[in-house]
């Protein structure tokens, strides 16, 4: 038994935050799911240094030029290869966990953020090409997203919503899931088979926090706002989906919508590398991991109930977070714009290289 197997016992699912074709190709994928992964996410960035800084994909690029497709045609290509080779490795959990785990997910372009209709096209359009029952589809907590995300909630489309920082975010994407499960079920549609996770990114606060302080952060704060603020959004959750607000939906076979942490990777040297995986531990929860900090918790995590543990101690993180004038919602907003623009920094680079490539091999 691995301490991946050791946090499923405490209701944690680890989902590995990476995807690349050798992962499939050398049988590491396979290895990964044995020692108790399950599941996996992806984004722009991830695609981008998966295909413009490695040669896996040239022959595919090549073949693909050479029959005339577009940037955009081999883009979908490389990447719905990947996305099938991923799904079909986690289908048998996703089959043997009746739909709880066995997921992997896919963004839709950035451009779309701003726009609930493009968005919610673009879904469509994914989930009826690559036809894969865990399949997930990423959509940003951006206004615009999540209209989209009732919307395809009530279309019965399961989502991910990802680039959430605060405990605003958190609430207004629950209460947007509720909203969709009502109107799916009013309509008489089943709710068994939609899921959807709420991903939380943690590590991104506190290097914000520590970026604006500097040397005057108290050292009650040093490396500890960003999990005292997902513990929160972790009592959130359980106020609404173990409590009234879901309770009719629960009845009527609707799955809560659970929160799932990303961005776990350590930013700061000085702080254990699996800082942000071990205090974050609990039932009905995500984390997806880098590799880096996944083989990490494989070799020295240490597995035990820590995100409800003390909530004495994370009001009194939070607390200090306003006396020392420290705005998280400001921050939330900061670090989401940054997201945004990264993502789509690297979705716009990843273009450009196939393109190069498209073209210097029809030279």
């Amino acid at each position: 038994m691995t301490t991946l197997h050791e946090l499923h016992k405490h209701g944690q699912s680890a989902w590995l935050d990476y995807i690349r074709s050798d992962l499939f190709s050398t049988g590491e994928m396979s290895a990964l799911l044995e020692r108790g992964v399950r599941g996996m996410t992806s984004n722009p960035t991830i695609f981008e240094q998966a295909i413009g800084h490695s040669d896996l994909y040239r022959a595919k690029i090549n073949a693909l030029a050479a029959r005339k497709k577009s940037a955009e045609e081999i883009y979908d290509a490389l990447v719905f290869d990947d996305i099938n080779a991923a799904a079909q490795s986690l289908l048998p959990l996703y089959e043997a966990t009746d739909g709880e785990d066995g997921y992997v997910s896919l963004e839709v372009p950035p451009a779309f953020c701003d726009n609930h209709e493009q968005t919610e096209a673009e879904a469509h359009r994914l989930v009826k090409l690559l036809n894969l029952p865990n399949l997930m589809i990423k959509v940003p907590a951006t206004p615009e997203g999540l209209i989209a995300f009732e919307n395809l909630t009530a279309d019965g489309i399961s989502v991910n919503v990802t680039l959430m920082f605060t405990l605003r975010d958190y609430e207004d994407v629950a209460h947007a899931y509720l909203r969709g499960l009502s109107r799916r079920l009013k309509s008489g549609q089943t709710l068994r088979t939609v899921s959807s996770v709420a991903s939380v990114f943690v590590s991104r606060i506190d290097a914000a926090v520590e970026s604006r302080v500097g040397d005057a952060l108290p050292a009650l704060l040093k490396g500890s706002v960003a999990i005292a603020n997902a513990q929160q959004i972790y009592q959130s959750f359980q106020a609404i989906f173990e409590g009234a607000p879901f309770a009719e939906l629960r009845n009527h076979g609707a799955r809560a919508q659970r929160p799932l942490f990303a961005s776990t990777g350590t930013k700061n040297k000085a702080f254990r590398d699996v800082l942000y995986v071990e205090t974050l531990i609990g039932p009905h929860t995500v984390n997806t991991m880098p590799p880096a900090t996944l083989h990490a918790f494989l070799e020295h995590g240490v597995v035990k109930r820590t995100i409800d543990a003390d909530k004495a101690h994370t009001q009194e993180i939070l607390d200090a977070c306003k006396t020392a004038s420290i705005d998280l919602d400001e921050i939330g907003r900061e670090l989401k714009k940054k997201g945004l623009d990264a993502f789509a920094q690297s979705f716009d680079s990843l273009m450009e290289t196939i393109e190069k490539a498209r073209a210097a091999s029809l030279a």
